[in-house]
C-alpha cells in the first residue's frame, strides 16, 4: 500500500468526535464481547496475575476477592456506564464540554489522555519481552526503573510504532483485531498454565488446591513486595478499571451499542482475563520463580515462552496489543479537543509516540497495580459527575448540561467537585493511611454529594434556554 493510500484511508475514518452515533453505525453485543475478551485477556494480566504472587496474596483469598471483585466491575459497566452510553450516544469527552465547559475538559483530558498513554505503554512494554528473546534482551527486575539496555529501547520503539498503527486505523480495525485474537489467546493462557502444573506436583485435580496453597499463593509476599489480603483483591478486580466504568471512559465506546445490556459483554473480559488469566500467569510466574530460584525479573515472554513455546511467545506480544490497541485509541479522542482541525489517525499517532516513549521505563510496569489504581482515581469524579448531571440534576430541579446552557468556559461546580474529591482521598491516603486500593468508593460518593451540592450553591432557580 502506498504512503498516499495509507493516508486516503486513514482520512476517510470517521470517529463521530462531536455529534451521536449515527443508527446505521450502531452494533452489536457481539462487537463488544470481542473487544471486552480481547482487551482484557491481554497483556496486563502477564504483570497483575503474577505481581498478585509477588504481594503474598493467600490462595481462598485471591479466588474469593476476584469472584466478587468481577462481579461489581460487571455491574458497575452494565448499569452505570452502558445507559448512560446508549442514552447520549456521544464520546465522554463532548460530554463533559457541555457539562463542565471547554477549559475544564480540556484540562481533564490531557490528564486522561496521559493516564492512557502510560496504561498503553506498559503493554507495549510486555510485548517486548517477548520479542527480546531472540535477541537475548536484558529484562528488567521489579526493582528497575531506567531502561537497562540500549537493544530495549530498540524494541520497544519497533512493537511500540506497530502497535500505533493499528489504532491509526479506527474503532472499526481495532475491534476486527480484538475479536481476531481473543479466543485464542484465552486458550494459551490456560493450556500454559496446564502444561507447568506437573512442576510444581500437580498431577490430579486433587493435588490443585493443597499445592496452591503452599506454592503458588502462599501469603507470604517476596522481599520489598508488600503484603495483600481478600480486600485488595476484591476492590483492585472492581475498581482496576474504574476509569472506564464509573469513571465513564467506556462511553466512547458503548455509544456504538444497540442497547445497555452490551455491558453485560464486559463479563467476558473480566472472568476469562480478570478471573482465569489473572490465576493461569500466576502460575507461570510461581514456576518461573521456583526455576529461577526466586529471581526478582519481569519476564512475561521468557515465562510464557518456557510453557508454551513459540505459541506462548505470539500469545504475549499479541496480548500487550490488544490492551495497548484500544487505550491509545481512547487517548487519542481524548487529545482531539486540544487539536479539533487535526484528524483521529494523526493525533492517534502522537499518542503513540507518547505512549511508545512511557514503554522505555520499566518503573511504569513493575508498580503497575498502583499506577492503575491511582489512575482511576483520577478519573473517577468526572463519571460521577455525569452520573449526577444525567440522573440527580433534573430530579432536583437543576440544570443538566450547564456549562453549554450558561455558556460558560468552565463550571466551577464541576471543577470544584475534582478537586475538592481528589483532595479529600488523598488526605485519606497521607493522613489515615487509607490505601489507594480502597479510595474509590468513598471517593465516588464523596464526588456525587458534592457536584449536587456544589450545583445547588451556583444554579439560579430560574431556567435558561441554551446558548446557540
Amino acid at each position: 500500500m502506498k504512503f498516499s493510500q495509507l493516508t486516503e484511508r486513514l482520512n476517510a475514518v470517521e470517529e463521530y468526535e462531536r455529534e451521536r452515533v449515527p443508527d446505521r453505525k450502531l452494533r452489536s453485543g457481539r462487537s463488544f464481547l470481542g473487544m471486552y475478551a480481547g482487551e482484557h485477556t491481554a497483556g496486563t494480566e502477564f504483570v497483575i496475575g503474577p505481581l498478585f504472587v509477588a504481594h503474598g496474596v493467600a490462595a481462598g483469598d485471591l479466588v474469593l476477592g476476584l469472584l466478587l471483585g468481577n462481579i461489581l466491575a460487571v455491574l458497575s459497566w452494565a448499569f452505570l456506564c452502558a445507559p448512560i452510553a446508549v442514552k447520549e450516544r456521544i464520546t465522554l469527552y463532548f460530554k463533559l464540554e457541555k457539562i463542565c465547559g471547554p477549559t475544564l475538559t480540556k484540562i481533564y483530558n490531557l490528564v486522561n489522555a496521559l493516564m492512557f498513554c502510560f496504561l498503553a505503554g506498559s503493554m507495549i512494554a510486555v510485548s517486548a519481552t517477548a520479542v527480546g528473546i531472540p535477541f537475548e534482551v536484558p529484562l528488567p527486575t521489579l526493582q528497575d526503573v531506567l531502561p537497562n539496555s540500549g537493544l530495549w529501547i530498540v524494541i520497544v520503539l519497533v512493537v511500540g510504532l506497530v502497535t500505533t498503527l493499528v489504532a491509526m486505523l479506527g474503532y472499526d480495525f481495532v475491534s476486527y483485531f480484538a475479536n481476531l485474537a481473543a479466543p485464542w489467546l484465552f486458550l494459551v493462557f490456560l493450556a500454559a498454565a496446564i502444561a507447568v502444573l506437573p512442576e510444581l506436583g500437580i498431577t490430579s485435580v486433587g493435588d490443585f488446591w493443597g499445592v496452591a496453597q503452599e506454592k503458588i499463593w502462599t501469603g507470604v509476599p517476596l522481599a520489598g513486595q508488600s503484603q495483600f489480603t481478600f480486600w485488595h483483591v476484591l476492590f483492585f478486580a472492581w475498581f482496576c478499571n474504574m476509569a472506564m466504568h464509573i469513571g465513564m471512559a467506556d462511553m466512547s465506546v458503548l455509544r456504538y451499542a444497540r442497547s445497555w445490556k452490551a455491558g453485560l459483554t464486559s463479563g467476558a473480559g473480566m472472568f476469562l482475563g480478570h478471573y482465569i488469566a489473572w490465576m493461569a500467569s500466576g502460575i507461570l510466574y510461581a514456576v518461573f520463580l521456583q526455576q529461577a530460584s526466586n529471581k526478582l525479573e519481569f519476564a512475561p515472554g521468557p515465562v510464557a515462552f518456557y510453557a508454551a513455546g513459540l505459541a506462548g511467545v505470539v500469545c504475549v506480544v499479541i496480548a500487550g496489543w490488544t490492551t495497548a490497541n484500544p487505550t491509545i485509541y481512547r487517548a487519542g479522542l481524548a487529545l482531539q479537543s486540544w487539536y479539533p482541525k487535526w484528524k483521529t489517525w494523526k493525533i492517534t499517532l502522537l499518542v503513540g509516540l507518547i505512549t511508545t516513549t512511557a514503554a522505555m521505563f520499566p518503573a511504569l510496569v513493575m508498580r503497575l497495580l498502583d499506577f492503575v489504581a491511582l489512575y482511576g482515581l483520577l478519573l473517577m469524579p468526572m463519571g460521577a459527575i455525569i452520573f449526577s448531571d444525567v440522573y440527580l440534576l433534573p430530579r432536583l430541579g437543576l440544570r443538566q448540561e450547564y456549562a453549554l446552557k450558561k455558556g460558560l468556559r468552565t463550571n466551577l461546580a464541576a471543577a470544584l467537585t475534582w478537586v475538592l474529591t481528589l483532595a479529600l482521598c488523598l488526605s485519606m491516603n497521607w493522613l489515615a493511611g487509607v490505601e489507594i486500593f480502597f479510595l474509590g468508593l468513598p471517593g465516588w460518593f464523596i464526588a456525587v454529594g458534592l457536584y449536587v451540592g456544589l450545583s445547588k450553591a451556583f444554579q439560579t432557580k430560574s431556567v435558561a434556554e441554551p446558548v446557540a
